[in-house]
């Protein structure tokens, strides 16, 4: 798509593209301090809420309010899918939750220690036969996991209050990302796995809620031209939860992170949705911006797994090793350098790759590897 092309496309939701090229950026801009910090994801969990005020006020720009985009994301996809089944669903669609499971897992291993792409796939798994239950149905079940999460939190941060605050690091310090090698870092995230998997099993109750928030506003048409009354709903609530969340975030230490991050940021990032699906509702001319992230949300998989390589390249002792190397004075305007390179890199190579090919790399051994395992006929690439 060129600048001076309208923001529709036949066949695609351009502001769904847009969405997620905004979340997978938005994704990077929460986890780009966990590879520009020496010690890695440790220093980063050691240092939660106790950060220098720019470096904290940065980070809870981005703290959870992406990473629930990406999650609602996923949902209408989810919702979409359904919808275009050929085949009774859920029918082979396990099958692709399977492969981005095994993606997820790879992912981990090999490139970045806080893989998001196994959750979903474990949630994918229990609920896609559920978007296409009844809304009475689906919303019982979201509330329930809703309830369940809000317990969850709660006891997490209670657990955290209730801690003294003796100044000393919640996690053993480690050198291996400034000083390791690559495999070094493949065998640390092997010995940790408990640890570094936590997050994910504590956050499928919020997952399968937002999935499934996710699949009812696409099905409620917030992206049809006509929606304005829902959008206009849902960008109040996100206005309105927005600073709630900088509040929290910046003032709560880590436990104010902790409830920001996932009690608070989901409806920020509700309103974001909203807000990204108005600007788009009215044809208008594609500028710079949306084109770029249009393409990345076109390759959306295979832009999360190459934000994370180019990062850890840059960053981790097995590539380049700036982080151990950069004045801990510069590490803020460092870190943004990183942020802007790696998305500056990433729009290059998308608007690249999909003047040539139909859609990312990962994608299509995505789809590759679906049909061969369901035999479906193969699909031009």
């Amino acid at each position: 798509m060129t600048a001076t092309e309208t923001t529709t496309r036949p066949g695609r939701i351009v502001a769904l593209d847009v969405a997620r090229g905004i979340a997978i950026l938005g994704t990077l801009g929460t986890n780009i301090w966990i590879f520009t910090d020496p010690a890695g994801i440790v220093g980063y969990l050691n240092t939660l809420g106790s950060e220098p005020w720019p470096k904290r006020i940065l980070m809870q720009l981005a703290q959870g309010k992406f990473l629930g985009l990406l999650t609602l994301m996923f949902g209408i996809g989810l919702a979409i899918q359904a919808a275009s089944a050929g085949r009774p669903w859920p029918g082979g669609y396990r099958v692709r939750a399977a492969l981005l499971l095994l993606d997820g897992a790879l992912h981990y291993l090999l490139v970045a220690e806080f893989d998001i792409l196994m959750g979903y796939a474990l949630v994918s798994m229990l609920v896609c036969g559920l978007v296409v239950a009844s809304a009475r149905a689906r919303l019982w079940v979201a509330v329930a996991a809703s309830a369940v999460h809000v317990l969850l939190l709660t006891a997490l941060v209670a657990a955290i209050a209730a801690e003294p605050d003796s100044g000393a690091p919640t996690a053993p310090a480690t050198d291996v990302f400034a000083t390791g090698s690559w495999w070094d870092l493949v065998v640390f995230r092997a010995e940790n796995v408990g640890a570094f998997r936590a997050e994910v099993i504590f956050v499928i109750p919020m997952t399968i809620a937002m999935f499934l928030a996710g699949a009812a506003l696409y099905e409620a048409g917030i992206f049809d031209p006509g929606s304005r009354v829902l959008r206009r709903k849902l960008m109040l609530l996100g206005a309105v939860a927005a600073p709630v969340d900088a509040v929290v975030g910046l003032c709560g230490g880590e436990a104010g992170v902790l409830v920001a991050r996932y009690g608070v940021a989901p409806f920020v990032a509700v309103g974001l949705l909203a807000w990204i699906a108005q600007f788009h509702a009215t044809p208008r001319r594609a500028g710079v911006v949306a084109t770029g992230l249009e393409r990345i949300g076109r390759t959306a998989l295979s832009c999360y797994v190459a934000q994370n390589v180019l990062a850890s390249a840059l960053c981790y002792g097995w590539g380049l090793g700036l982080a151990a190397r950069v004045d801990p004075s510069l590490r803020v305007p460092f870190t943004v350098a990183v942020y802007l390179l790696v998305c500056a890199v990433l729009v290059v190579t998308a608007s690249w790759w999909l003047r040539r090919y139909r859609q990312g790399p990962v994608e299509w051994l995505w789809r590759v590897s679906y049909q061969r395992l369901v035999r479906e006929p193969a699909t031009p690439s």
